[in-house]
């Protein structure tokens, strides 16, 4: 298991429907009709045949509000307006406990997170810095960054 942790301002450009599925991924909103963001959820699952199939079963990706199973302290996922500071867009943090097994959903969201990113969480080298990630034995965290518009996991 690995402690996700996202600390990030995104842009005011968010349709309604945009803004809908993420409060939605993130545990604050109904499921969606349509999903554009992330649009697949498969899962193997034994049938009444006892045959492995694939089906699609959508599940917010960062949308636990509890306590952690193995990283300890409060799962959460917040939204805010920036309108209070003066600026436009959204802060978003959020704090997840996931499994290797799912990072390559979890990446594809994060992948849409990153292009919505605000300006000063890009480096100069293209580099979009998204939060931290850490091994939930580890002391320290890395930091959580999307390259070429694929998230470099720990390996």
């Amino acid at each position: 298991m690995f402690e996700l942790m996202l600390a990030l301002d995104l842009c005011d450009e968010l349709s309604a429907g945009e803004l809908a599925e993420l409060r939605w991924h993130l545990g604050a909103g109904p499921q969606p009709d349509t999903f554009r963001i992330v649009t697949e959820f498969p899962v193997v699952v034994e049938d009444e045949d006892g045959e492995f199939v694939i089906e699609d079963r959508p599940e917010p990706l960062l949308g636990r509000q509890d306590g952690g199973y193995k990283v300890g302290g409060a799962l959460v996922s917040v939204l805010l307006p920036l309108q209070d500071t003066g600026q436009e867009g959204w802060a978003l943090t959020s704090r997840q406990e996931i499994h290797p097994d799912d990072f390559e959903r979890i990446g594809e969201l994060l992948g849409w997170l990153a292009v919505k990113a605000g300006e000063w969480h890009r480096g100069s080298d293209g580099e979009v810095h998204l939060g931290w990630i850490r091994f939930h034995e580890e002391r320290l965290p890395a930091p959580l960054v999307v390259r070429d518009g694929a998230v470099v996991w720990p390996s």
